[in-house]
C-alpha cells in the first residue's frame, strides 16, 4: 500500500479521509500544528507529525514529505484573519506543492471549494474574499506544477 501525508490532519475532512485510507491499509502521516490533537489523529489510525506549515520552508516540508507517495492538502486558517488565510491557504499551500515536487511525491490532492478560481466572483468587501483569493492562487499554482494533481472543488 502507499504512504500518504495529510496536511491539516485534525480537520473533519482529514480525519474522515484518514479513517478511510488506513482502513484500506495505507500508511498515513497527519501533519498539524496543535500537539493537543495527537490522540485524535492516532485514534483515526495516522502517525501524528506536529508542524506548523505556515512556518515551514519548502525544504523543511520536503523533509516531512520524503518517502510519501501522495500529499493531501486539507489545512486552512479557519477564517481567523485575512493575513492568516493568505499565509496558510495561499503561501503555505504553494510552498507545500513545491516541497512535494522536491521530495519526488507522486500525487498531490488539493481540497479546495466549488467555484475556486481567478473569476470566483467574491466581492472584495466580503469576508470570504481572502479565502477565495488564496485558494485561486494555490489551485492555479498546482495546475501549473509538474505534479500529478487532483483538485477537489
Amino acid at each position: 500500500m502507499s504512504r500518504i501525508a495529510i496536511i491539516g490532519g485534525h480537520g473533519k475532512v482529514a480525519l474522515h479521509l484518514t479513517s478511510i485510507l488506513t482502513g484500506q491499509g495505507h500508511q498515513v502521516s497527519s501533519i498539524f500544528r496543535n500537539p493537543g490533537h495527537s490522540s485524535d489523529v492516532e485514534a483515526a489510525g495516522a502517525t501524528p507529525v506536529v508542524a506548523d506549515v505556515a512556518k515551514l520552508s519548502v525544504s523543511d516540508m520536503a523533509d516531512v514529505f520524503r518517502g510519501h507517495d501522495a500529499v493531501v492538502w486539507s489545512a486552512g486558517s479557519g477564517g481567523s484573519s485575512a493575513d492568516a488565510t493568505y499565509a496558510v491557504d495561499g503561501a503555505a499551500a504553494i510552498r507545500s506543492m513545491d516541497a512535494a515536487s522536491d521530495a519526488s511525491v507522486g500525487r498531490y490532492v488539493m481540497v479546495s471549494y466549488l467555484g475556486a478560481g481567478k473569476d470566483h466572483g467574491v466581492p472584495e468587501e466580503n469576508s470570504f474574499f481572502p479565502y477565495a483569493e488564496a485558494k485561486a492562487a494555490a489551485d492555479e499554482h498546482l495546475r501549473n506544477s509538474k505534479l500529478a494533481w487532483t483538485i477537489l472543488g
